[in-house]
């Protein structure tokens, strides 16, 4: 028998739902686990969605549309794309860090990196809502680490929620080093996830120094949810100068913009101790 079309339309926002949380891409029977439904259901689904282009059939699997947004991959394709560039970026953010300091480590997969190339600091204070950041730093060197609770995300070992944001809430830290998934001149950073943006924005407000580390892909792209308020950081850490429209924005809202390997006098970007 055949869905109802109304059973049918609520289930396509369900599958679209599942895609989003899953980084943009599934197969067919992770998302039969996910909504209970046979694969033959999801697969006649997908067709339909694929029909209005929202999404886009793979061999075993789906994507969403790539011309819906740039949507994030899973976590461990994000560590391994353009890992160089973001080893370069966590370096250079981990020299403005000292032995001692307290800061607080998002979710991000460049910002992962930036715990590995704090391996070798000591006695650091570091909250975090990263499964991956905590195994890194934990029983290290007397760091203190402090993960946030509630119920760790499958695809990326993050914890969100209210749980994970009233935990940020009862930290003042020195630094916040935050991931961003895209950036333009227009709105500023964003995210994919809602509940990300609302953590970034929390831990933002718990810091002295809001630092943003982000290769050079998410320059000039889009994604749904903006962070917030471009004003409330500080630096911008990225693999190339940006735009000029870019530049204009981050200068507007006083954000200095750090790169790697570059002098300090060069335009556009800062020295930062």
């Amino acid at each position: 028998m055949q869905d109802a079309p109304e059973h049918s339309n609520h289930r396509e926002q369900e599958i679209l739902r599942e895609l989003r949380l899953a980084g943009g891409s599934s197969r067919v029977g992770f998302l039969a686990d996910r909504l209970g439904v046979s694969d033959e259901t999801i697969r006649r689904n997908i067709k339909s969605l694929a029909a209005r282009a929202l999404v886009r059939k793979v061999h075993g699997g789906v994507l969403l549309a790539e011309n819906l947004t740039v949507v994030e991959q899973p976590f461990q394709s994000r560590m391994d794309k353009n890992a160089g560039v973001k080893q370069r970026l966590a370096q250079r953010v981990a020299e403005m860090i000292d032995d001692g300091d307290s800061l607080f480590l998002d979710i991000g997969s460049t910002t992962a990196y930036v715990a590995q190339a704090l391996r070798h600091h000591r006695d650091l204070y570091i909250v975090t809502n990263s499964l991956a950041v905590a195994h890194t730093l934990t029983a290290r060197n007397n760091n203190r680490v402090f993960l946030a609770g509630g119920e760790l995300r499958s695809h990326d070992g993050g914890a969100f929620g209210m749980d994970a944001i009233n935990f940020i809430r009862r930290f003042n830290v020195q630094y916040a080093v935050l991931s961003v998934g895209a950036i333009n001149a227009d709105t500023g950073f964003m995210l994919h996830d809602i509940q990300e943006a609302d953590l970034s924005c929390e831990a933002a407000l718990r810091a002295q120094t809001r630092i943003i580390v982000a290769d050079s892909a998410k320059l000039g792209q889009r994604a749904p949810i903006a962070v917030t308020d471009p004003a409330k950081f500080d630096i911008l850490v990225t693999d190339v100068a940006p735009s000029a429209d870019i530049a204009e924005m981050l200068a507007h809202n006083d954000i200095s913009i750090v790169i790697p390997d570059r002098p300090p006098n060069r335009p556009n970007v800062a020295a930062v101790p």
